[in-house]
């Protein structure tokens, strides 16, 4: 008979009673059975207790004063006896089929698999793409490599990640100096114990709205200087890892990743005075991000002249004019049709 993985869902909440309900119905009624639902309230106040009292033993609850996200993670770990870990975040929410479609491809030498979400609003209407964008494919193999190479590698958010155990332990408890990024603190070192496999098909919603801590609704500098702070935090990480490990880093690393310079030139632009790297300038970043897209990304050459373009546009130009530049890359939902339309004949046109 096949080894059937144990598999913990651990949702994590704090004051998402709005949408709560919707992701522990879609953790207790997978069509996979092998599994646990663990709900984690980090010091909710409002009705989410209330809403986890009434699952009754269908889940196990730990009721917790506000630690934020790495000690939900590390009091749902603690509890947890899976053998594969998804960490669900209480505003996103599973399909029927994807504790089912993650164990149909686990190995027990793979450190984690990652699968795509679609993107959806409050209501739970989907915007129309889907997280991670674009057309490239979910990082697989030895993603440790490509971390090494470029400082980031194609992934999703946390509720996108099924986790080995093995790995995990590891790894926790995660410090408290990243009870904001728990996520990341995973994400940029869990490649490092084995191999990464990927389902390219959405198994998940990834859900936008005001209070998310990290999907942007609208766009604005507190959340982009957040964004820089947080990418500087993960490079530290990472370049204290490779050290550990005994691994050489190149001496331009921290300007391989197109996202990472992206949320730089645009934090630059929208508060130069709360940027959070004071020696960047507009002419720096609009050289290495053209450099970067050239010599390190892996898009065509239509999109490295595209956003060669979208570069030198956000970095030159008077605000007003960049800013609609700036939310056709990061909020999508918020592109006027007539870009999306342009954009879509300029492509055709030069494909």
């Amino acid at each position: 008979m096949k080894f059937q993985p144990y598999v913990s869902i651990i949702i994590n909440n704090y004051n998402y009673d709005r949408f709560l309900p919707e992701t522990i119905n879609s953790a207790i009624n997978q069509t996979y059975s092998h599994i646990e639902v663990i709900v984690v309230d980090d010091g909710s106040t409002d009705n989410s207790r209330d809403i986890i009292s009434e699952y009754g033993d269908r889940i196990i609850p730990i009721l917790q004063p506000n630690g934020k996200q790495a000690a939900a993670f590390n009091s749902g770990f603690a509890r947890s006896k899976g053998d594969i870990i998804i960490f669900l975040d209480a505003d996103d929410y599973l399909f029927p089929h994807t504790v089912e479609q993650i164990v149909a491809v686990w190995k027990p030498e793979l450190s984690k698999v990652h699968y795509r979400l679609k993107v959806v609003d409050t209501q739970g209407k989907f915007l129309g793409y889907c997280s991670p964008q674009g057309s490239a494919s979910l990082s697989t193999g030895e993603v440790w490599k490509i971390l090494l190479d470029k400082s980031g590698y194609v992934s999703t958010p946390t509720s996108g990640n099924a986790l080995n155990r093995r790995v995990l332990e590891k790894l926790f408890p995660i410090p408290d100096e990243y009870k904001l990024t728990a996520d990341d603190y995973l994400s940029f070192q869990i490649p490092f114990y084995g191999d990464v496999a990927a389902i390219e098909e959405p198994l998940g919603a990834y859900r936008i709205h005001d209070t998310n801590q990290w999907a942007l609704a609208t766009v604005s500098s507190t959340r982009f200087q957040r964004f820089v702070r947080h990418d500087l935090q993960n490079f530290a990480l990472l370049t204290e890892k490779a050290k550990a490990l005994d691994y050489e880093i190149p001496a331009d690393l921290e300007q391989r990743s197109i996202g990472r310079l992206w949320s730089r030139i645009i934090s630059l632009r929208l508060n130069p005075q709360k940027h959070p790297v004071p020696s960047d300038r507009p002419l720096n970043l609009i050289y290495y991000g053209i450099r970067c897209l050239w010599k390190y990304s892996d898009f065509n050459w239509q999109k490295q002249l595209f956003y060669s373009l979208w570069f030198i546009w956000v970095g030159l130009m008077p605000l007003p004019l960049a800013k609609p530049a700036i939310t056709w890359l990061y909020a999508p939902q918020h592109r006027p049709k007539l870009v999306d339309w342009t954009v879509t004949r300029i492509r055709a046109l030069i494909a």
